[in-house]
């Protein structure tokens, strides 16, 4: 069975060099299916060499072959993560991807492709070094016609790359501290709003953050979100806790004295919410802020 597979997948792999378009188009439509429906297949498309093929594909101004391109390779993201990073050309097309979408699904499958890969710990510099990449998922969270599945997707990968340290000052370089905090504004959404101060909180984590929270009234932003009177939800709270608490940490005397200047009773009970009714976690980080801010509630 197993042969048999192989040999069609490798049938299919021979067709995505065609000069005919109609041909390319085809043969990519069934190794997204494939990829799709039969786990088994993805480690043989990949070790077939396609995985250059599909990306190339990216590149194309065909809606069609674009979209089942982004989808073939988010299916392969799951299973064949190193065929995938270890490719030439796949994450800049990737990145040209998320910045010239044919399509809103060109730019959420690629995305969530991103997003696939920064679960290995090892590749998030990797894709960090890629400003393109950055610039494009910050791009989606900013872009008033992005679909809500497109910005999840994007927000997510932002936590990924996020997740390591060395990208955050990229990050905040590259304009997410802004995008983020205008999400939060704008968007009503939950969803949105617990992934979008999910990325805040990591983001806090580094020295340059706190010059441009300052900019756009991070602060404030996070305190009225710790206001039991806005109804957030108690993972919202609790990143605007994480996101306070790194600022302070990464900010030194200066920002801690700022943030104190700002802390009024209505921000100590919502902290004191956390502590009482937060998970572990959160109760923990809600503790350690009260301490670094010398409040009590």
């Amino acid at each position: 069975m197993d042969a048999v597979k192989r040999r069609a997948v490798k049938t299919l792999v021979g067709k995505l060099t065609s000069v005919s378009e109609q041909t390319r188009t085809e043969a990519i439509c069934e190794l997204r299916l494939l990829s799709k429906n039969d786990p088994e297949t993805r480690p043989l498309i990949a070790d077939a060499d396609a995985v250059p093929l599909i990306a190339e594909s990216l590149y194309s101004p065909s809606p069609i072959l674009q979209e089942n391109a982004a989808a073939a390779l988010l299916n392969l993201s799951i299973s064949s993560k190193d065929h995938l990073i270890s490719s030439r050309g796949v994450l800049d097309a990737l990145s040209h991807a998320l910045r010239h979408p044919a399509t809103p699904s060109v730019a959420q499958c690629s995305a969530a492709a991103i997003f696939s890969l920064l679960s290995v710990e090892s590749f998030r510099p990797i894709i960090g070094h890629k400003r393109d990449i950055i610039f494009g998922l910050v791009e989606i969270v900013r872009g008033q016609g992005s679909a809500a599945r497109s910005i999840k997707d994007a927000l997510r990968a932002l936590f990924g790359v996020a997740l390591y340290p060395l990208n955050r000052a990229q990050m905040v370089e590259l304009g997410a501290v802004q995008a983020l905090f205008s999400l939060v504004v704008k968007d009503g959404r939950v969803g949105l709003v617990e992934d979008a101060t999910a990325v805040i909180a990591q983001v806090a984590g580094c020295e340059e953050s706190w010059e441009v929270f300052r900019k756009v009234l991070g602060i404030e932003m996070l305190m009225d979100l710790l206001d039991n009177a806005t109804g957030s939800s108690y993972r919202t709270k609790e990143n605007a806790v994480a996101a306070l608490l790194n600022l302070v940490q990464c900010g030194g005397e200066e920002v801690r004295r700022d943030v104190r200047g700002k802390l009024e009773a209505r921000v100590v009970e919502g902290i004191g919410d956390i502590v009482q009714n937060g998970s572990e976690k959160g109760k923990t980080k809600a503790l350690a802020l009260l301490k670094i801010l010398d409040a009590s509630y």
